[in-house]
Order: structure tokens, then C-alpha cells, then sequence
């Protein structure tokens, strides 16, 4: 029977905003490499608002609304950037050090 600590936390939430888990041992699956997609497009989005927000940072012109809006984008990607951390340090956790390579 696969424990808690041994499911993956997907990248994307289920109804009603719950975690969704992937229960594999192989980590070359369609729905590995699907999650794997998913995690770079989302950190990859969260290193252009992160650009976007230093930027309307230091144009004191930018406008509240659109402030408004950056801040909203940014807590969406920050919200997928702390997803994938807590799978990729669950996922760590579970790693047996034995397979490390040294």
C-alpha cells in the first residue's frame, strides 16, 4: 500500500481546491512527465512577473490598477511556486540516499 509520503502532489488542485496526488513508481510516466511540464511552465511564468514586478517597481508611473492586477498574478505564482517546492521536497524526502550518486 502506497503511503502519504510516498504520493507526488501534482501541480494543479482538484475540486473545491484540493491537492491532487500521483501514486507511481516510475517517474518517466505520461503523468510524471505531464506534472514535470506543468512545474516549468509555471516556474517559468513566476520568473517573468518576478521581471514584470521589478520593473513596475521602479517606474514610479505604473498605475494602482495595474499594480493591483501584478499583485494578484504574483500571489497565483507564488501559490504554484510553493506547490511545486513542497512536492519537490516531499519527493526528496522520500528519496532513498542510497540511490545518490556521490
Amino acid at each position: 500500500m502506497t503511503t502519504p509520503n510516498e504520493l507526488r502532489l501534482l501541480p494543479w488542485s482538484g475540486p473545491g481546491d484540493k491537492p491532487c496526488y500521483l501514486s507511481t513508481d516510475d517517474p518517466d510516466g505520461y503523468m510524471s512527465r505531464l506534472a514535470d511540464s506543468i512545474e516549468a511552465i509555471q516556474l517559468g511564468t513566476a520568473k517573468e512577473l518576478l521581471e514584470e514586478a521589478s520593473e513596475a517597481l521602479d517606474n514610479q508611473d505604473t498605475p494602482l490598477d495595474g499594480m493591483r492586477s501584478l499583485v494578484s498574478e504574483l500571489t497565483g505564482a507564488l501559490r504554484d511556486v510553493y506547490r511545486v517546492a513542497t512536492s519537490r521536497g516531499d519527493l526528496l524526502a522520500t528519496s532513498d540516499p542510497r540511490d545518490s550518486a556521490y
